[in-house]
């Protein structure tokens, strides 16, 4: 077994060797949101090949295809083409087409919940909520199993809203736990409300261990060389953030679309499973 194997949320990584290309299908595209052109929902990307892989895949980064980059299907994809179609494409089954892009869609977003429930399992100031995170966990894992004609009458508004109230919870326990150490003479503290705006700010000057920073709008901040434990990135917009010498090892909730989008470099500490962007190694200091 590999070391990397033995990440939790090692499964719900995106594998599109396993996957019919279908975020790049389903999805609806707009240029001016970092895509390679206007693409209506359903409609094959001009790139994607006959094997079901990006033609330009290598080269994302060098033509500014941020939406691309930054976009993560939670392992949705592979579990839709292998596990809810048996490894049936929508080229050769046409007749399932709409309803495997329905699917998908649906899929994507239970799969979401599944990545941050499974993190939420192994926060240690969590332990005490530990049943109640294990039982969300499950019951989100078996809609997974569903059939396709479950999955596409599923209520997941609904049930996202009664993942995040587990979510809600774990999150205060883990931020009160980080803020617990704080010494508050050696940099300001900040309380930010969810879906603060934050766009350009340069945040270094503020203690944000143990912050609410759901939602936030972080485009273009600067967060260079902070720990950052503690603090809870769930929906967050990293889009060109600066995370150059930023600890993120101990935040909670990040994704690897997240990541992708900000602007990292060698010292950039990230939570065990995520990935270093091969790319930030090639951006200026």
């Amino acid at each position: 077994m590999s070391k990397e194997s033995k990440i939790p949320n090692f499964h719900l990584r995106a594998d599109c060797n396993n996957c019919f290309g279908l975020c790049c299908v389903a999805l609806y595209f707009s240029a001016s949101e970092g895509f390679p052109m206007d693409k209506e929902a359903g409609q094959p990307c001009l790139n994607l090949q006959s094997d079901f892989r990006c033609s330009i895949h290598q080269n994302l980064q060098e033509r500014g295809l941020k939406g691309c980059i930054a976009y993560d299907c939670f392992g949705a994809g592979q579990k839709v083409s292998q596990v809810s179609y048996l490894g049936k494409d929508w080229r050769t089954e046409p007749q399932s087409v709409k309803q495997m892009f329905e699917v998908f869609l649906n899929m994507r977003q239970i799969h979401e919940l599944l990545w941050y429930l499974t993190e939420a399992l192994t926060l240690k100031p969590a332990f005490a909520i530990r049943n109640l995170i294990k039982s969300m966990l499950e019951k989100t894992e078996k809609q997974t199993y569903l059939s396709p004609e479950a999955v596409t009458v599923l209520d997941v508004a609904s049930h996202r809203a009664e993942v995040n109230r587990v979510l809600l919870k774990t999150s205060e326990l883990v931020r009160a736990d980080a803020r617990s150490g704080q010494k508050a003479h050696l940099k300001h503290q900040r309380s930010f409300g969810r879906g603060a705006d934050l766009i350009a700010k340069d945040l270094r000057r503020y203690d944000l261990r143990g912050a609410n920073l759901r939602g936030a709008y972080l485009i273009a901040a600067d967060l260079r060389g902070m720990d950052l434990s503690g603090a809870d990135f769930i929906g967050a917009d990293f889009r060109d953030t600066d995370l150059r010498g930023t600890d993120l090892s101990k935040s909670i909730f990040l994704t690897q679309g997240q990541i992708n989008s900000a602007k990292g470099d060698e010292y950039t500490k990230l939570p065990p499973a995520l990935l270093r962007p091969v790319f930030w190694s090639s951006e200026e200091s």
